[in-house]
Order: structure tokens, then sequence, then C-alpha cells
């Protein structure tokens, strides 16, 4: 059983806790705006702030984080005994697979798929509508002597309904 040098250990290690918030830093870009513009939830103007500047700046820093995170992996596995144990390299290689699900959740936009516009709207009548409950805010629109009223709870999710009322396309919106 071979000794391994004393100073790689410390160097291993450190690399080690440095991929770690390297991987925290990259989810943290990418899970940070969904959990601040997430449906249901008030939200500020500073979330608002927050959120829309980390998804600016979300693409650029998980590809450099990305970089970084191949190099240190790179750099445990070199230091790596021959023949020794592969635990080390072997969390060094698995760190670079959040890393890249990171770097590849930057470039797609969450926040089309969380507020999809309601394009295939069912309508019922009011008597009908029984997910509505009596005092639910509605957002109404007559137009042509036809009415059709929007329940704000699912306006809030969708953000948009797309319609025709009295003859007449509407997006209704919140």
């Amino acid at each position: 059983m071979s000794a391994e040098p004393s100073k790689s250990r410390p160097r291993r290690r450190l690399a080690g806790v440095v991929l770690f918030l390297l991987v925290v830093t990259a989810l943290a870009l990418v899970i940070v705006p969904v959990w601040l513009i997430r449906p249901f939830v008030a939200q500020t103007p500073e979330g608002l702030a927050v959120a829309f500047g980390l998804r600016r700046w979300a693409p650029p820093a998980t590809v450099l984080i990305l970089l970084a995170g191949l190099a240190l992996a790179i750099a445990v596995w070199r230091s790596g005994r021959r023949g020794g144990r592969w635990g080390s390299r072997t969390l060094a290689v698995l760190a670079l697979v959040p890393l890249l699900a990171a770097a590849g959740l930057a470039r797609f936009n969450i926040f089309e798929k969380m507020f999809s516009p309601l394009g295939h709207a069912s309508f019922a009548s009011a008597a009908d509508a029984k997910w509505v409950e009596e005092g639910d805010p509605v957002l109404a629109v007559t137009q042509g002597g036809e009415a059709a009223a929007y329940p704000i709870r699912q306006l809030a999710y969708h953000h948009i309904v797309q319609d025709v009322v009295g003859g007449v396309p509407v997006a209704a919106t919140y």
C-alpha cells in the first residue's frame, strides 16, 4: 500500500469543497428565479428584480461555472491514486452532471412553461362552473351583447386566455 503524498490530500479536499460550492451556485442560478416567480404566490418588486437579474446572468455564469468545475474534476482525477479508491474521482465526475444540467436549464425559459397561455379554453355557463366558488373574483368582458367571465385564480396561473366574445377576438389577461 503506497502512502499518498501529504500535499495531495488537502488539495483534493479543497478542490472537492470548491466543486461542491460551484454545484450549489449553478443550481441556485436556475432554481432561485423559479422559486421567486412561481404561480399562486405573492411576488414582490425586489423578488422580481432578483429573479430577472439571475435569469439574465445565469447563461454565461453557468458556462463559466461548468468550465471551472470541469477543470477541478480533471485536477481531482489526476491527483487520485492509481489503483486506489475511486471515491473522490467518482464524486468529481458526478458533480459534472448537475453542472451540465444547470448550464442547459439556464438557456431554457421556464417562465414560458410555468405561465403558458390558455389557448384552448373550455367554457361553461355560470351555473355549470362548479370549480368557481361563490365570491371568487372574475375578470368580466362584455362585447356585442355577450358576456364572459374568467376566474382570477386561473388567470393568475396562465396570465392570459384567448377567446372570442360577441364575435370579437379578445385576450383577457391578469
